[in-house]
Order: structure tokens, then C-alpha cells, then sequence
């Protein structure tokens, strides 16, 4: 531990080193501001010196600043913190932490992340020279035009949403604290960071009445089956893309659960489902193993129930762009995928399902997720069980 004491001259000037450890302060300079402070600390392996300066409006509180800086950086190894950029420690991180602690999909995101956004702008930085301020321009810029350009992209806007840039300064403040409780850094930058609100998008479903239309022109555009066996069954997209032919077993009724497609560093690749809930068999109606019967005789020998023209599983993006161009053929409001699913949901509980079989067919980790998800739904429903009772008893007021 570094200790320095304060002798103060009529001038203000402080000046102490200590030459066990080659930190030094010093209060020695008047500003426009008030008074400046410096902070020196020696690497005895290179000789060098690394500087920090401190600016307060009188000399009481620049030493009281110096004072600070010195105990944050006391047992800082600044001759190890040099060998690392934000860049190199971001992947000791991701290698040695990251992936140990995470399912697979999650750290193929984050290696996304990382790969195509914070290496690129702030890799080359000194790890300790690393600031707040560094991060908050670098948030800035993903939220503006931070969207990596590829084909599926070009009519999306250029920037990430709120929800991508939170996930990436989540990846960044864990990396950093991490080199903070290494002893690299003396404080996380990413603490100070202002963060943009998290954006709840409003849900969105395709009323019964707009259904026919949507599948007439699904029909007409060669997709039918896609969205029907969504609809039908409420499953996320990239588990729906997911399905082999092994997995439905047409003789029983049985759709089984077992994989999802996504996209990691632009390439579609196939990845274990989140949460072990994900997993899950579902039942098919009639009417939907006629539809897959049909959907099998249509795709061949394809091992995929829904294969791109390559035959391999399709594009995540190809989906939501073809999604869109039938509901704008339809004449039907834009909607997100996502809201395929929240219309099986809507339209499941509006008919007297019950909220926890729901939740699992929609693969919820619990029923009360479902119930807060679908609250509005659930809402309406005791409404018109109280109307309906309300008339049934109304004979014997």
C-alpha cells in the first residue's frame, strides 16, 4: 500500500515520490479552472512513466482528487496492464470466462459482438487508457449506423437497437471488471457509461379476420405451410427453421422441438435451444399433418422440414422479408415475426385454453412469464366470464 503524506507550501505545491513503488504526486500548476494535479507512476521493467491528472477548483480538492487516484491505484501491475489492448483482453475474457460460464448460443453471440463491433472500434485501445467517454461515443455510433452491412440488411435501419447496444456494454462492463478485480485497471469505465432505455416493442397480432387473408396470399406466394405451421403452433423462428423431418412424427401427431437456426458472423448456422423448457413435443391437429405431408412431398429428400434453395436450413432474415412482402400483398399491416407467435398465443387463450398448457407449448420457462406476457389477453377473458355469469345469475336478483 502507498502511503503520502501532504506537506502544502504557501504556494500550493506538492511533490512526493515514492521510489519503492515509482508512484508520484504532485499539486503544481494553476488552470483557467483552478488547479491541476498529476499522478506518476513508474514501470520499473521499462522505465516509463504512466501520467494521470486530476483538475479541481482549489488545492484542497485537487489533493483530496491525487489522494483518491492513489488508493485506486494502489497494486495496479501497470507493467502487465501494458501488454494488453481492450482487444486482446476481450478475448482472454471470452476464451477463459466467458465461454465456460455461457450456453453455446449465447457466446456465439457474444463472439459476434465482439468480432464485428467492439474490436473493430476500440480494440486497438491501451486497456488502461480505456475511458468512460470512450464508451459512451462508441454507444453513440452503434445506435446511429452500428449495423454490420450484409444483403439481408439493406432495408433494415443502420443502427442496432437499444436492446443489441445494452448487450454489447454488458459483454464490455463484464470484461472490465473482470481486469479491475485482476488488479489491470483501477476502476470499470463502463460503470460510468449512460445507457439507452431498453424499448419495449408493443405486441402485435393478426386479428381472426385477417387470418384468411394472410394465408390466401401465403398460398398464392408458395409459402403456405411456413406460416400456417407457425401459426398453428406458436413456434419461435428460428425454432420453426429448426425442424428435420426427424423430428415430426406423422403417424402419431407429434412435432418435437429440438434445435434452432440463427446467424453468428453472417453465417446461418444450427444451435441448441436457450432453456431446457425450449424442448419440448407438441401435438399436431388434422389439418396441420396434411398440410406437412404435403410440405414433405414438396421439399423431396431435404432433412429439412423448410430448406432454403441450397437445401440447407433458411436464412432467419429470408423469413421475416418474405413475411413482410405477403402481408404487404395481403394489404394487411406490417408486423413482426414474433408476432406470429403472439397471435397463436392470443388467439389459444381468447378460446378457453388454459394459461399453463400454453406455456408450454410456447416453451416459457414458467406460467407466471406467460400470464405477465399475456395479461391484456387473460384480462379480457375474466371480463366476459363475469358478463357470462352475470347473466346467468341475473334471475335470481
Amino acid at each position: 500500500m502507498v502511503t503520502v503524506s501532504f506537506a502544502v507550501t504557501k504556494e500550493a505545491d506538492l511533490c512526493q515520490k515514492d521510489e519503492r513503488t515509482g508512484k508520484g504526486t504532485s499539486v503544481n500548476e494553476r488552470t483557467a479552472a483552478g488547479r491541476a494535479g498529476t499522478l506518476s507512476v513508474t514501470i520499473p521493467e521499462t522505465g516509463k512513466a504512466i501520467i494521470k491528472n486530476v483538475l479541481g477548483k482549489t488545492q484542497a480538492e485537487v489533493k483530496e482528487k491525487l489522494k483518491k487516484a492513489i488508493e485506486e491505484n494502489a497494486g495496479i501491475d501497470y507493467g502487465r496492464a501494458k501488454t494488453y489492448t481492450v482487444g486482446n483482453w476481450l478475448e482472454v475474457w471470452y476464451e477463459n470466462y466467458a465461454k465456460i460460464k455461457m450456453r453455446p448460443s449465447t457466446y456465439l453471440t457474444y463472439h459476434g459482438y465482439i468480432e464485428n463491433h467492439i474490436k473493430p472500434q476500440l480494440g486497438k485501445i491501451p486497456l488502461n487508457d480505456l475511458t468512460t467517454l470512450h464508451l459512451q461515443q462508441f454507444y453513440k455510433k452503434l445506435l446511429a449506423e452500428g449495423r454490420v452491412e450484409r444483403i439481408e440488411a439493406q432495408k433494415q435501419p443502420k443502427g442496432l437497437s437499444t436492446k443489441t447496444v445494452r448487450n454489447i456494454h454488458q459483454i464490455i462492463s463484464s470484461a472490465l471488471k473482470l481486469a479491475n478485480e485482476q488488479r489491470l485497471i483501477a476502476r470499470n469505465p463502463a460503470d460510468g457509461c449512460a445507457l439507452p432505455k431498453a424499448e419495449r416493442k408493443e405486441m402485435q397480432t393478426l386479428p381472426v379476420e385477417q387470418l384468411t387473408s394472410f394465408l390466401r396470399e401465403a398460398k398464392d406466394s408458395g409459402v403456405f405451410a411456413l406460416y400456417y405451421i407457425d401459426l398453428i403452433t406458436g413456434l419461435r423462428r428460428g425454432e420453426l427453421l429448426g425442424l428435420k423431418w426427424s423430428d415430426i412424427d406423422l403417424e402419431k401427431g407429434d412435432l418435437r422441438v429440438q434445435r434452432q437456426i440463427g446467424r453468428i458472423d453472417g453465417k446461418i448456422i444450427e444451435m441448441p435451444l436457450k432453456t431446457k423448457n425450449a424442448y419440448r413435443t407438441l401435438p399436431l391437429s388434422a389439418d396441420a399433418i396434411s398440410v406437412l405431408k404435403i410440405q414433405k412431398c414438396k421439399v423431396g429428400n431435404s432433412e429439412w422440414v423448410f430448406p432454403s434453395p441450397t437445401r440447407g436450413p433458411m436464412s432467419p432474415d429470408s423469413v421475416l422479408h418474405m413475411l413482410h412482402r405477403v402481408l404487404k400483398r395481403a394489404g394487411l399491416p406490417k408486423v413482426r415475426f414474433h408476432d406470429l407467435r403472439h397471435t397463436f398465443a392470443t388467439l389459444a387463450l381468447q378460446n378457453g385454453v388454459d394459461i399453463k398448457t400454453v406455456s408450454g407449448m410456447l416453451g416459457h420457462f414458467s406460467a407466471g412469464f406467460t400470464l405477465d406476457t399475456y395479461a391484456h389477453v387473460t384480462t379480457s377473458a375474466k371480463r366476459e366470464a363475469a358478463k357470462t355469469m352475470g347473466k346467468i345469475l341475473s334471475g335470481a336478483v
